[in-house]
Parts: C-alpha cells; structure tokens; sequence
C-alpha cells in the first residue's frame, strides 16, 4: 500500500484503506466496536491508529488520538487530512473530544474522510465538525 513514503501523493482511497486496515487491530473486546484511523501528514506520511478498550471505558483510547499521538512522537506537527473507519455503512466521524483534539495541530480546512464501506465515503472540514473551538486564544493567558 502506498503511504507517501516513495513520495507519491496519497489519495483518500488510500487513506482509507490504511484505516481499515488499523481498525482491523482494533483492541474492542467489550463493546465489539472497531475504529481505525490513519492520519495524514503535512509531508506526506500516514500514521494509523486504532481504538484500545479498557473494562473502564474512561480509560479507552479513540483511534484518532493513538494515531495523533503516535504522530506527534515521531515528530509530525502538521497535517493535511483523517481517514476514519468504523465497518459501518453510515460511517463515524471523529467523536467531541477527537475532534477538539485534532484541532490542537489542524486548521477548520483540516479534512476529515469518513469511510462507509466499498468505495463509498463522506467528507467533512473540521471547521464544519467543530465550529467553535478552544484554543490559546480562548483561553486568554493574560487573565
């Protein structure tokens, strides 16, 4: 599979497949829900991630953030797109919490693929998904 790792563009077909391919990693023993993720990075590389349960759900970690995180340890800052994929055919977007977490490091043009299954899928802006985020502007360091 291409990754942008031989320096040719990866597409959001691509793009989905490697979610697909994390989510088949996927650590669900208690809800049985799947998530892969596979981020795309400003260079051109994908990194993946997939959701890992906890018996205590608040312990679980989101596909997108074990790929944000796997991102940011091996250096990336800056992004171009999320593929998510879940084996449902309405897809799934990128939960609250992934979504302001991914507005950490991307922009409202940020793109945010959805996969629903074949070689059907959904496209959104995380400006769309998120209009209001909080950021160090929010936050007002000053106070």
């Amino acid at each position: 599979m291409a990754d942008g790792s031989d320096g040719e563009p990866v597409d959001d077909a691509t793009l989905v497949e490697a979610a697909r391919e994390a989510q088949e990693e996927s650590f669900a023993p208690y809800s049985g829900y799947a998530v892969g993720a596979a981020l795309l990075t400003a260079d051109g590389s994908v990194v993946t991630g997939c959701n890992v349960e906890n018996a205590n759900y608040s312990n679980s970690l989101h596909a997108e953030e074990v790929a944000l995180g796997s991102a940011v340890a091996a250096g990336h800052r800056e992004f171009e797109a999320v593929a998510v994929s879940s084996g449902e055919r309405d897809g799934v977007t990128p939960c609250g919490m992934c979504r302001q977490t991914l507005a950490e490091f991307c922009g409202e043009e940020f793109r945010v693929v959805c996969d629903l299954g074949g070689d059907d899928r959904r496209e959104y802006t995380l400006g769309h998904l998120l209009p209001d985020t909080i950021d160090a502007d929010t936050l007002d360091r000053d106070r």
